[in-house]
């Protein structure tokens, strides 16, 4: 029988999908390729805006159209905090939350009549990464945090960190199937070995660094508070040139007044502070962010904050969101509500200043050489280790372009840029 999943939202949920991939090929499933038709169909969706809602709906009606004698199976966040109304949903055969989801091969299994092994061992994914260009590998899962506006806490629950020796077993088996990046991934990594003995963030990704011979490593995201030097020096230590200069750092609202409403334990300041700091450790590096517009009682004074803090960020990119009022959140109760064009004018206003950064950090790097990853000949596309989009020039052939050779990994040329791709040229510089 052949399982198709779907993945929708954060890299945590693309880490539970390889690993779910990897359960369903224990059990005696294959996974479909292309344009095969499979017997099950797993969404895992994400629920972080009323955005993400919609598009779960809309890929599990045209999974139930275009496989109507598949299983079609609705799991992930969305599944977790909308049981109810999903299970009504005529497109979905079972809906699976959250709490549930390490039985979901189990009861598809037992749906299909296959046996489901309870062998005890670490779930890799690797059987369907082979040929893949990055892994994802889960430290933890959940937050203790409750932010006003954010359903995260009650869709994945408390914190709970992954054994440090199993987070290494897990990277150097990606490492020893060819995968040439992994990037460690958690809804608050920076919460990593509050349950456990003798261990946090910075003493697991040097454990990796060592124990590991993987040829890149990515952080995922990381809160203001969490920064430091401590942690930063991996970068010039043990992980210089295997540590990619990438920091992606929340801000969601430059304003004060927001950011204690919104439950964030930072000010704005504290923030520009955090991303100084990593631009002065790590040369190169590329800072990330993301940016809520329209939180309920934000007022002009305060939209026009979050955009100068922003300004003087310098980032290398934002994704900004029009606030979502998700249900069980304490900012759905909010009576002051902003309304929905000032929410999409305000998120407008900061996507044209992140464009703006965006384009000039990109203008940086033109003439300099930086490593790239390509994620496949077809569309002859990669990222630079600090997260930058590259495109070969025209006519230029991938060393790799069967996929399969050794030189994933290339140093490129930066030449161009068209609109905030940087197009560039292989190099043996």
């Amino acid at each position: 029988m052949k399982v198709r999943i779907e993945t929708h939202g954060c890299k945590l949920n693309t880490a539970d999908s390889q690993r779910l991939s990897n359960e369903f090929i224990r059990a005696g499933y294959s996974m479909a390729e292309g344009d095969d038709s499979p017997d099950v169909f797993v969404l895992n969706s994400c629920t972080v805006t009323h955005v993400a809602d919609k598009k779960a709906r809309q890929a599990l009606n045209k999974a139930r159209k275009s496989f109507p004698d598949a299983v079609v199976v609705a799991a992930g966040c969305y599944a977790e905090s909308a049981t109810a109304e999903m299970e009504e949903l005529t497109a979905t055969d079972l809906v699976i939350p959250n709490t549930r989801k390490s039985e979901i091969v189990a009861i598809v299994s037992s749906r299909a009549g296959l046996d489901w092994p309870d062998e005890n061992s670490i779930d890799t994914g690797i059987e369907h990464l082979l040929g893949r260009t990055r892994g994802a590998v889960k430290i933890q899962e959940g937050c203790d945090q409750v932010c006003a506006y954010c359903i995260v806490p009650k869709v994945r629950g408390r914190e709970r960190s992954i054994p440090k020796a199993d987070i290494v077993a897990q990277v150097q088996a990606l490492s020893s199937a060819g995968c040439p990046e992994v990037v460690l991934t958690g809804t608050q990594l920076g919460s990593y070995g509050f349950d456990l003995e003798e261990t946090d963030l910075t003493d697991m990704i040097n454990s990796v660094l060592i124990e590991t011979d993987i040829k890149r490593l990515r952080i995922s995201s990381l809160q203001p508070a969490e920064i430091s030097g401590t942690l930063l020096e991996l970068w010039q230590g043990v992980g210089k040139g295997r540590l990619c200069p990438h920091f992606h750092v929340p801000l969601q609202s430059g304003s004060d007044r927001i950011l204690a409403r919104m439950r964030r334990r930072y000010t704005g300041t504290d923030y520009l502070e955090a991303v100084s700091t990593v631009k002065d450790a790590v040369e190169d590096c590329s800072v990330t962010t993301d940016v809520i517009a329209g939180f309920p009682g934000e007022e002009h004074e305060d939209h026009a904050k979050t955009l100068e803090v922003l300004l003087n960020a310098e980032l290398a990119d934002a994704h900004i969101f029009p606030y979502s009022k998700r249900s069980g959140t304490s900012a759905a109760v909010f009576e002051d509500q902003i309304e929905a064009n000032i929410r999409s004018r305000r998120a407008q206003e900061l996507r044209s200043v992140a464009d703006e950064m965006a384009l000039q950090h990109r203008s940086s790097f033109l003439g300099k050489t930086r490593s790239v990853l390509w994620e496949g000949a077809r569309g002859k596309s990669g990222l630079t280790d600090n997260y930058l989009r590259v495109a070969l020039e025209a006519g230029e052939v991938l060393r790799n372009a069967d996929g399969e050779g050794e030189d994933l990994i290339e140093n490129v040329k930066l030449n161009r840029l068209e609109g905030l791709k940087l197009i560039g040229s292989s190099t043996s510089e």
